[in-house]
């Protein structure tokens, strides 16, 4: 009877953002948590802090929620849901990976919003995370956001030390 009220199947849950800056040639990256933005060097896993896959920030997040940081494709979601990559539509290739060693969760406390090839538009949700239960059982929520094809720009901008909102600019990439 009130079928209207219902999202369609399909229809994924998207944040009112505010239009997106523009910086001349550079591709912008936004946020995909709200949270402390910081540098790698704060990671404790070696593989993110040297940017061994790439240039990267990181996010200390406020709450548990993924969303979409640029428009364009989902290219994978790691099958213990907690990591998503997707190619942007300006061709960056970007890792939100939640949680240091939260790969051992096997997929407890996270859930995905998007299949592997979703188009999504920035703001989309991608995944839903317990931040409380993945804390208490030990992990850390520490969460970078990693350029996988950094070597396809010549110049990397990241925005660091403050608290960044979802859909805020936190990496401009320049060709």
């Amino acid at each position: 009877m009130f079928g209207f009220l219902k999202k369609k199947e399909n229809e994924l849950e998207k944040i009112e953002l505010p239009p997106l800056e523009v910086d001349g040639e550079k591709e912008i990256i936004c946020a995909p948590m709200n949270g402390e933005a910081v540098a790698s060097s704060e990671i404790s896993d070696l593989t993110f802090q040297k940017e061994m896959l790439g240039k990267s920030i990181a996010i200390k997040p406020a709450e548990g929620k993924v969303y979409a940081p640029a428009d364009g494709k989902i290219e994978m979601i790691i099958e213990t849901l907690h990591a998503v990559s997707m190619t942007t539509a300006g061709g960056a290739e970007v890792m939100v990976h939640v949680g240091i060693d939260t790969v051992a969760l096997k997929g407890k406390y996270f859930k995905a919003h998007v299949k592997e090839g979703s188009m999504v538009k920035r703001g989309d949700l991608l995944l839903e995370f317990d931040m409380e239960a993945i804390t208490a059982a030990g992990y850390e929520m520490i969460s970078p956001v990693i350029i996988c094809n950094t070597d396809d720009y010549a110049d990397i901008e990241r925005v660091i030390g403050k608290t960044v909102q979802v859909g805020e600019t936190i990496i401009k990439l320049n060709k």
